[in-house]
């Protein structure tokens, strides 16, 4: 599986030796391979009035492109602050609430992350193709589409340590923009442009995984609900900044550099949470090691609000954790 952002062709279609080259070595003769675009075929076309585009199928011939659009920026996050208003107004009926949980669309975006992820999935695993993964930047849907596509195929990244690398490689290596992504949540009144909760609808989907398949993943939903609250406001400086570069070494404000040195300056999430008295906390005590791969269901009926997240702070969840307190006391009895 590979994962990039979109060819620069531009309007006058240049082309590029050295990556048709790159994506030719990948293939054997007679192979084919599979790029996922996830924009509509219409964006990528848009795309080349402003220098992106796609890849040319005369200059590609052994790669086939599939386009499955996913929502980034606006449009996610005003999905996103339509789904907290809804949830947290506590005055409307069924039916009301009903009709605004399909019209802010939110589970119509995980279907579609889920959806996409499996397609990748299934070229990887059925077809025994390789796979390249792009939207433009390469650092939003791409991310989101290659992560949930390794935790269906992967079991070792369905474990606790296993997860952790995947977010380490795939969201804070490969760059995705945590500070303009993350900057004011749903609750600010700001519109921020940059803003859009894509770490999340990872997190969302990779809960949908964990409902469906309850003995399959090492780590529990307390795992995910605190990376959602350390990818907004964090003690530690894991999700910090935008890429590698400006942690290394810092980002421009205005006119001014402003030295982060995060690794030098701040403490691991990791390391809090792979401590032995907390690691605990995080596990699933239903765990068991599935080497298979898991295909998850994406028919409307499968796909499921997120409770514990979304009602958190308008619903006790203290049964909930009592429950889940006597499920590890009897597991851990056996």
């Amino acid at each position: 599986m590979l994962r990039s952002s979109q060819p620069l062709t531009g309007p006058n279609r240049k082309r590029c030796r050295e990556d048709e080259v790159l994506l030719g070595t990948v293939l054997d003769e007679g192979e084919r391979g599979f790029i996922i675009d996830t924009r509509s075929a219409q964006a990528a076309k848009q795309a080349r009035m402003t220098g992106g585009g796609t890849e040319p199928k005369s200059s590609y011939p052994q790669w086939r492109r599939l386009h499955r659009p996913l929502e980034r920026g606006r449009p996610l996050q005003e999905s996103f602050i339509k789904l907290v208003e809804a949830c947290n107004d506590t005055s409307i009926n069924m039916d009301r609430w009903l009709s605004r949980l399909e019209s802010c669309r939110w589970l119509s975006h995980v279907k579609a992350a889920l959806s996409t992820a499996c397609l990748a999935a299934q070229c990887m695993d059925r077809e025994e193709a390789s796979v390249l993964v792009h939207g433009a930047e390469g650092t939003d849907t791409t991310l989101l589409v290659t992560a949930l596509a390794q935790v269906i195929l992967d079991p070792s990244c369905r474990t606790l340590a296993g997860f952790q690398g995947l977010l380490e490689r795939e969201w804070i290596e490969a760059g995705h923009p945590f500070h303009l992504r993350c900057a004011r949540s749903a609750y600010s009144h700001a519109r921020l442009k940059q803003e859009a909760p894509l770490l999340l609808l990872f997190l969302d989907c990779v809960w949908q995984l964990s409902r469906q398949f309850p003995f399959s993943l090492e780590f529990s939903e307390h795992l995910l609900l605190t990376l959602f609250d350390n990818a907004y406001a964090s003690a530690y400086g894991t999700f910090l900044c935008n890429n590698e570069k400006e942690r290394r070494v810092g980002r421009e404000v205005g006119t001014a550099l402003c030295l982060c040195k995060v690794r030098e300056s701040t403490h691991s999430l990791w390391a809090w949470l792979n401590q032995p008295g907390e690691k605990k906390k995080y596990l699933n005590p239903l765990y068991s090691h599935n080497a298979l791969v898991i295909w998850p269901s994406v028919e409307p009926q499968s796909i499921q609000l997120w409770q514990g997240l979304f009602f958190r702070w308008i619903r006790s969840s203290q049964y909930l954790e009592e429950a889940w307190e006597e499920t590890q006391r009897l597991v851990e009895g056996d």
